[in-house]
């Protein structure tokens, strides 16, 4: 069993420390776990409270939500890009952004479209609030911590009108890139070797698709809102993805999860 502490431990220590969503695989935690994982660099476990006030995380770096990663006395990286950037100075080898400008800048956009803003988890995530919301009784305002998330990443009608479309969009991308890849006799999004957007891929197919309960034992409740049942965006995730994720996690990562 891993070993967690609190945001007011892990802030004096030196080393690497990851602030992480306890309780539920939140793909951009466990996007940040796998790029760590897939460098050998080993990391301490910071807890925050999804949706939660978390002032001790607000004081130390300006903010409160997971993941962060901190390294020795360095200024905390709070986003997606910054935390990949870090994981490749700690530990050059293997690679996962490419050196080549015209790969690196392939590899980064498919990165940004899975993990950024309005890309295929942010969308998919106003998708799930929007589910929880649709759950409520009628007149029941939504839990302090749900409102609170839905007003930080933008929950509207409008948005929610738009996002299955973009999901598909990248959906599309991703297997069509894969696709042209293994008719090269390739396994990987780009190139001979796993990159960043592989780990990213993997982390945040759990919101199509989760793992196998034996591998990623989860609460029933968030495990039904993770799934996908929209008919259209279901047909998108297709096998060849989702085998895609499964061998990121046998050949890089960690299983079963612990979270």
């Amino acid at each position: 069993m891993v070993h967690w502490i609190d945001v007011d431990e892990a802030r004096p220590l030196p080393g690497l420390r990851l602030v992480l969503t306890r309780g539920v695989p939140g793909p951009w935690g466990e996007a940040a776990k796998g790029i760590f994982q897939a460098k050998g660099l080993p990391f301490v476990r910071v807890r925050q409270e999804g949706g939660g006030e978390n002032r001790g995380l607000r004081d130390w770096t300006g903010q409160t939500s997971a993941p962060v990663a901190a390294w020795n006395d360095e200024p905390p990286r709070t986003t997606s890009f910054g935390i990949l950037f870090l994981a490749e100075r700690l530990a050059p080898e293997p690679r996962l952004v490419p050196e080549d400008a015209a790969e690196r800048v392939l590899v980064l956009g498919a990165c940004r479209e899975i993990v950024g803003e309005l890309g295929l988890g942010w969308c998919r995530r106003l998708m799930i609030f929007d589910q929880m919301l649709a759950s409520l009784p009628e007149g029941v305002a939504p839990p302090e911590g749900v409102a609170r998330m839905c007003t930080k990443y933008g929950w509207s009608k409008a948005a929610i009108a738009a996002a299955p479309g973009r999901i598909a969009g990248i959906l599309r991308v991703l297997d069509e890139r894969l696709r042209a890849q293994e008719d090269r006799g390739r396994l990987w999004l780009f190139g001979d070797a796993p990159c960043a957007a592989d780990v990213y891929w993997a982390a945040f197919a759990a919101m199509f698709e989760p793992l196998p309960e034996e591998v990623c034992p989860m609460p029933r409740s968030v495990r039904k809102l993770y799934r996908v049942t929209d008919p259209a965006l279901r047909r998108l995730v297709e096998p060849r993805l989702l085998g895609l994720r499964d061998r990121v996690y046998e050949t890089l990562l960690e299983l079963p999860l612990e979270f």
